[in-house]
């Protein structure tokens, strides 16, 4: 049966594999309720000083990345920061994904209250009410840090790692129009194959609240490289309909949205032989779940999936193969939201090949 990660198309169109009996989550760690971040003084346009020899002018940049090969079975992601110093020193801190070593879905602590929920089932305007997953380990301290050394010739940045293997990367590096914000590229790398950044002079904890990213008055669009089935996808320039999502009056670290229906996905084809699309109960609507993980830095987490796929089994709460996309909030020099980094890191309860990997960003400057 053919799977796919998400694509994004009004707010995300996706084609799950078939359920199958999840594994055990870890201990639930409570979602913080967001506060209000003071936003640090706006930097000017031009890029002078102690700035001028960083990438873009930008000292701290949040990162997705991957190795995806459509022949693998040992892909794996990374998700997190890099802080760049004026003496030519780039520091980073990450969350790892591997289908060498798969992560079960993780509660995530929150669960919507009835402002943005349905406790009914069945045919609502709401999502149903059920607690948030994210991907394995996001709720916690990140996997790994590695320090290295960096050069900024032109437009291209190259960062030397200090690890026990050979580790060079090259970025190109772009800056936005308003000059608040810098892109990476991902131009080669010795072990990533797929990867994007944003950097500004914000610091990490900084981020925005979910009421400033569902009134975020730009146009979000999404770049993504999948990999399920042994088959790579990729997906540019899909709108993202964050004003769509209805924000929780209690809960007000979610942000939540029911789909009401899909042309590609959540067909009997997909997966739901007796109530997806196509057959006489035809239910193809969508469940999503928009959640801040942390108030203290930029980690926030997308999760979604097929209402049929919970009918299929009888089940509120789908708990087989749903996807889960830890989220990086891109913050520019005034505090401003301006989208995510992110990953898919949806490995299934069954077998590598059935895993829903990618690497993915979703901002207004692509």
């Amino acid at each position: 049966m053919r799977t796919a990660a998400a694509i994004l198309s009004f707010v995300l169109a996706v084609t799950l594999p078939p359920a199958v009996p999840a594994g055990a989550a870890p201990a639930a760690i409570p979602a913080a309720i967001p506060a209000a971040v003071p936003a640090p003084a706006a930097a000017p346009a031009s890029v002078s000083g102690s700035l001028a020899g960083l990438p873009g002018g930008k000292s701290t940049f949040v990162v997705s990345q991957g190795h995806l090969k459509a022949s693998s079975r040992q892909n794996w992601l990374r998700l997190g920061s890099y802080r760049f110093a004026a003496n030519g020193t780039v520091s980073a801190s990450l969350y790892l994904w591997w289908q060498r070593n798969p992560k079960a879905r993780q509660r995530t602590g929150t669960r919507p209250d009835p402002s943005c929920t349905t406790k009914a089932g069945g045919v609502a305007s709401k999502p149903r009410a059920c607690e948030v997953l994210t991907a394995g380990g996001f709720t916690g301290a990140p996997d790994e840090s590695r320090t290295g050394t960096y050069s900024v010739a032109g437009d291209v940045l190259t960062i030397r790692w200090k690890i026990a293997q050979k580790w060079t990367e090259q970025w190109n590096v772009r800056r936005s129009p308003d000059g608040k914000l810098a892109r990476l590229d991902l131009r080669s790398s010795t072990l990533a194959t797929h990867g994007y950044g944003y950097g500004s002079n914000a610091a990490l904890g900084t981020r925005r609240a979910m009421t400033s990213v569902k009134a975020f008055p730009g146009s979000l669009r999404q770049d993504l490289t999948s990999w399920a089935s042994g088959k790579m996808v990729n997906s540019r320039n899909q709108p993202f309909g964050h004003s769509a999502f209805r924000a929780c009056a209690a809960t007000t670290s979610c942000l939540t949205y029911l789909q009401p229906s899909s042309r590609g996905a959540c067909q009997k084809s997909g997966g739901c032989p007796k109530y997806g699309g196509g057959t006489r109960a035809n239910v193809s609507s969508i469940q999503y779940y928009l959640t801040m993980i942390s108030k203290t830095d930029r980690r926030d987490t997308l999760w979604h999936w097929c209402t049929c796929l919970a009918m299929e089994r009888g089940q509120f709460c789908y708990t087989g193969n749903s996807h889960v996309k830890p989220l990086m909030q891109i913050i520019d020099d005034s505090g401003a939201f301006r989208g995510w980094v992110g990953a898919e890191a949806s490995f299934s309860t069954g077998s590598r090949a059935s895993d829903m990997l990618a690497v993915l960003r979703i901002s207004d400057f692509r």
